[in-house]
C-alpha cells in the first residue's frame, strides 16, 4: 500500500509556492503532480498544516452497542461455541456472522470453544 509523501516535502513545495512560484514550475522542481501542489496548498490555507489526511479507513465493531449483552451470554456459559453464541444473539434479533462474533471475543480478550464435539 502506498504511504504519504514526507512532510518535508510538502512544506517545502508549499513554501515554494508562498514564495510565488506557479503550481507548474513547483510540481515541476518535485516531481509531482500539478494537483498534488494545488491540494496541499490549499489543505495549508484551510488548516495551517501540510499534514496527510487519515489514511485508510475505520469500522466500527457492529456488536458494540451489544456489548453487555455478548460479556453475559459468555460468563452464563463460557464453553458455548461461536456458533451457538451467533445463534443466541439472533434469537435476541442480534444478527451478525460468525466471524463477527469471533473477531469481537478475539477483540474483548474473552477465550471461547472453536467446535463443540457431540458424541
Amino acid at each position: 500500500m502506498a504511504r504519504p509523501l514526507s512532510m518535508d516535502l510538502r512544506e517545502r513545495v508549499v513554501a515554494r509556492r508562498r514564495a510565488g512560484e506557479s503550481i507548474r514550475a513547483v510540481a515541476s522542481v518535485f516531481e509531482i503532480a500539478p494537483s498534488t501542489v494545488s491540494k496541499w496548498e490549499q489543505r495549508w490555507r484551510e488548516t495551517g498544516s501540510v499534514g496527510p489526511a487519515k489514511f485508510g479507513g475505520y469500522r466500527p465493531r457492529l456488536l458494540e452497542p451489544y456489548r453487555e449483552t455478548v460479556h453475559a451470554l459468555v460468563a452464563e456459559q463460557p464453553h458455548r461455541s461461536v456458533k451457538e453464541l451467533q445463534g443466541e444473539l439472533a434469537a435476541r434479533g442480534i444478527k451478525v456472522s460468525q466471524e463477527t462474533v469471533r473477531i469481537f471475543l478475539h477483540a474483548e480478550g474473552l477465550s471461547f470453544k472453536k467446535n463443540r464435539l457431540r458424541s
